[in-house]
């Protein structure tokens, strides 16, 4: 059985998987907004702990911060400086889109932390494809 191609690593950040096989959801599906970063203890398909231990995410905090301030501010100084908003009518701005992409960025964060953690394994083989 060929093994499956490697997604590049931005993809598969994006598209919130294993970063082990790459197959399974890091969070539980449906989305719960009251539980917007619920995730299996593990992969269903190659059982990699998506907890490695306890703690573990608290670096993505600091991704978290850095992604969601650059993208925030790159706004705030496209609107104050080729729209001539104020920084107060700049801020609402950013507010509007931090309450519209926080829990995306809080996902992606998670994510990007736990592939930069756990490597893809293109040894990894699906024994349940062979049943």
């Amino acid at each position: 059985m060929p093994h499956k191609k490697k997604r590049s690593f931005l993809l598969n950040v994006l598209k919130k998987q294993c970063p082990k096989c790459q197959r399974s959801n890091l969070y539980n599906e449906p989305f719960m907004l009251m539980d917007p970063i619920a995730m299996p203890h593990r992969c269903k398909v190659c059982e990699q702990k998506f907890e490695p231990e306890p703690g573990f995410y608290y670096g993505a905090m600091f991704i978290s911060y850095i992604i969601s301030s650059f993208f925030y501010l790159t706004i705030a100084a496209a609107c104050i400086l080729w729209l001539g908003w104020t920084v107060n009518q700049s801020f609402v701005l950013i507010i509007a889109f931090a309450i519209v992409t926080y829990l995306w960025f809080l996902r992606i964060s998670r994510s990007l932390w736990i592939h930069i953690v756990v490597g893809y394994d293109p040894n990894f083989i699906d024994h349940r494809e062979n049943n």
